[in-house]
């Protein structure tokens, strides 16, 4: 989970005009009015909250731009709108505005839930600004504090937990932290010190003397490792592939374009195999891959999570041995959202690839950068795509950019639907009764059609005969009816 603080705007309070553009759309939700009057409420126009918030914000002139806008979003679909309007209020409590008129509104127009929330830095009862100093700082560590408050997720006890791993170097450490998103610095003011910081707030400072490393050479549990990357090896694609990311850069200023900083200009690039992920997700044997620039990779390390112990990989297992390295490459975007897919077997997962070359053509996508995945979503996810399926099959397949249809090679109907991330046999999303009945009415379609082009060539046959009586009329000398020749035969027997 990410959260965003906007830029500091004026007093029109864009940030109101642009959520309520969303819900207009039917991309967005209001999810929380708090602190405004009880005159503006819900269905109140954009004008009269903006205004509300500006008559507040004019009373102190020294604030030339008063909107605090913030966003928070979360990974794909993992918290729900309900779950990110209560952890929003949570967080405008923790960054001084609880008191302050606010508004929370859930947007769903991109591949993660997010929510934004709008307020006045004039404080409504004293009229002095809200302390906005080290503003991003500040909302790091808020959405920290809340995150803790409502899951128990606790930073402090993850962190003391990392830095008892064993390790038998300095670099292996910063791998270490690196992987959890910490990052290890040289402290300023000690030069045997070090600071750990994630998202930019420091969250502890360690004494290089304090750091012990492990040297024990007997190790029963690196075989155990070995024997576990030989098997799987031959179970899972050891193919690696490059992912590179260049959202930073998409996300650049037109001016910091032009005077890029270092660390902004370089693209970001992982290498990745299904192998690893199911090494970790099975036995919790995380692979770090090293490597500089866009190369390969020159060794990697590997994290032992169930024992707490870190291993430099060409000692357990030569890279090349392990690992088969390809020039194949795709975007960290796209893999995100390919790594979220639900992919229990083969069959689906040939089924999603098919798909996603019609649907979605991407340069470059292989078979192997679809990871199975039996993991089921959670019960709420599920009852979504259950309801929109259905809604979908029985307006008889009308068009939705989110759900299609495909069928496998042995007769096997699936359901995709892209913006939850899942396929799955449509039988058993519709229920055995309700599946035979959309079969029926595809039957019935089908043989609609089939009469038609039947009734389509008994006509045209129809015509062919038509048009060949006639040729051959025409062929005789008379060009008329041969009857009325005939009739005339009878008339001359007569006389």
């Amino acid at each position: 989970m990410i959260v965003k603080v906007m830029a500091a705007a004026g007093s029109s309070f864009p940030g109101v005009n642009y959520n309520d553009k969303k819900i207009d759309k039917g991309k967005g939700q209001l999810m929380l009015m708090k602190n405004f009057p009880s005159f503006i409420n819900k269905s109140s126009k954009k004008e009269q909250v903006r205004d509300y918030l500006r008559a507040i914000s004019i009373g102190n002139k020294k604030v030339l731009k008063p909107q605090f806008h913030a966003m928070i979003s979360t990974k794909f679909q993992e918290h729900s709108k309900e779950e990110l309007a209560k952890i929003a209020e949570n967080f405008m409590d923790e960054m001084g505005y609880g008191k302050q008129p606010f508004t929370v509104v859930f947007h769903n127009d991109t591949d993660n839930n997010h929510v934004h929330m709008v307020t006045t830095r004039v404080d409504k009862t004293t009229g002095k600004k809200i302390n906005d100093s080290y503003e991003k700082l500040k909302s790091q560590k808020a959405l920290a504090q809340v995150m803790e408050k409502i899951y128990g997720l606790n930073e402090d006890e993850k962190l003391n937990k990392l830095l008892k791993y064993k390790i038998s170097s300095l670099n292996q450490l910063e791998t270490l932290l690196e992987r959890s998103g910490y990052k290890m610095v040289k402290n300023k003011k000690d030069e045997n010190a070090f600071d750990i910081l994630k998202n930019g707030v420091k969250k502890k400072t360690i004494n290089g003397n304090q750091i012990v490393f492990d040297h024990q050479k007997n190790d029963n549990r690196k075989n155990q490792i070995k024997a576990i990357l030989i098997k799987y090896k031959e179970i899972h694609s050891n193919k690696v592939f490059k992912v590179e990311d260049n959202r930073r850069q998409e996300s650049m200023l037109p001016d910091e374009k032009l005077f890029p900083r270092e660390n902004y200009s370089k693209m970001k690039i992982e290498f990745e195999s299904e192998l690893q992920k199911k090494l970790k997700d099975i036995f919790g044997i995380d692979t770090v891959f090293h490597q500089k620039d866009d190369f390969k990779p020159f060794g990697y390390t590997l994290i032992d999570h169930k024992t707490g112990k870190v291993y430099k990989g060409s000692e357990v297992m030569k890279m090349n041995d392990l690992f088969e390295f390809t020039s194949d490459k795709i975007d960290k975007k796209l893999f995100e959202i390919l790594k979220d897919y639900n992919i229990p077997n083969l069959e689906s997962k040939m089924i999603l690839l098919e798909f996603l070359k019609i649907k979605n053509p991407v340069a470059g996508l292989q078979d192997f950068m679809l990871f199975e995945n039996r993991g089921k979503k959670d019960l709420d996810t599920y009852r979504k795509v259950q309801n929109e399926v259905r809604d979908f099959i029985k307006k008889q397949r009308k068009v939705n950019d989110c759900i299609s249809i495909a069928k496998s090679a042995d007769g096997k109907v699936y359901a995709v639907h892209t913006r939850f991330h899942y396929i799955g046999e449509l039988r058993a999303l519709l229920g055995e009764n309700e599946y035979q009945r959309y079969f029926n009415a595809e039957g019935i379609f089908n043989m609609e059609i089939e009469n038609r082009a039947q009734n389509n060539e008994k006509n045209e046959i129809i015509k062919a005969v038509d048009e060949m009586l006639f040729e051959l009329m025409k062929s005789t000398t008379t060009a008329k009816d041969p009857a009325e020749n005939e009739l005339k035969k009878k008339r001359k027997r007569r006389k």
